[in-house]
């Protein structure tokens, strides 16, 4: 009981600190591409073609593929949600295990991999770009305290949409059944409703996120100096 209570009190803190961070809304289709590269990974693991991706400024986004045999939609389906959660624990563990920096090169390679590969509409392929640049940069050449916090910025957003944003698919699965994106998709796809697949959803965030939660504490937000550290009393990350 206790790990869930730090998780919903990291959650309820994280969500009202990134909407007061500015530009915090550019940061946020992090997760939309992780989202929608995750349909497209499954789409190619299915021998499936992924025609294209679109990604916009409301941190909305749509990946349009092609497949086989129908059944091939449920797995398609299935792996932008649980992509997106898998994806922001990756990061946690990352961190735990103080290696933000390769954290940091994974995300540029996903969003240039996007760029050059996939993603095709005027805003999704600016955002890319930009979002490559930057975070490459600050892996390669930041100090340790700016890409400390700025791995911790991109972290929290992702580890934050992955838990919302099945949450308002589970609402719309109620109140706009044929509106609820992929939780929609699979209910035409079996003999389960929306409503079903989207609490499905919502319980694989929420455990998700329990664990990454525990990787942080696990670690906390920053490093004592160590017995024999930098001279400068700078923090080692």
């Amino acid at each position: 009981m206790r790990a869930w209570l730090q998780t919903a009190a990291v959650v309820l803190v994280t969500v009202i600190l990134t909407r007061f961070i500015p530009f915090s809304a550019f940061f946020r289709n992090v997760d939309t591409l992780v989202h929608e590269l995750g349909h497209a990974l499954a789409a190619l693991l299915l021998k499936g073609q992924v025609n294209h991706i679109y990604l916009y400024a409301n941190q909305s986004g749509v990946t349009y593929t092609s497949y086989a045999e129908s059944w091939m939609s449920i797995p398609i389906s299935l792996a932008g949600y649980t992509g997106a959660a898998l994806f922001a624990l990756l990061l946690f563990w990352l961190y735990a295990r103080k290696n933000e920096r390769a954290g940091l090169y994974l995300v540029t390679a996903l969003a240039a991999i996007g760029l050059a590969l996939f993603v095709r509409n005027g805003y999704g392929m600016l955002w890319c770009a930009g979002f490559a640049v930057i975070t490459g940069v600050i892996g390669a050449m930041a100090p340790q305290w700016l890409r400390h916090g700025y791995y911790l910025l991109i972290a929290f957003i992702c580890l934050v949409e992955s838990i919302l944003s099945p949450f308002v698919i589970l609402s719309l699965s109620i109140t706009s059944p044929g509106a609820a994106g992929d939780a929609a998709n699979l209910s035409r796809a079996t003999i389960l409703p929306g409503f079903i697949w989207a609490l499905l959803f919502v319980a694989f965030a929420l455990v998700c996120a329990r664990f990454s939660v525990s990787l942080l504490f696990k670690r906390g937000f920053r490093d004592r100096v160590a017995a024999g550290g930098e001279a400068n009393g700078n923090l080692r990350l």
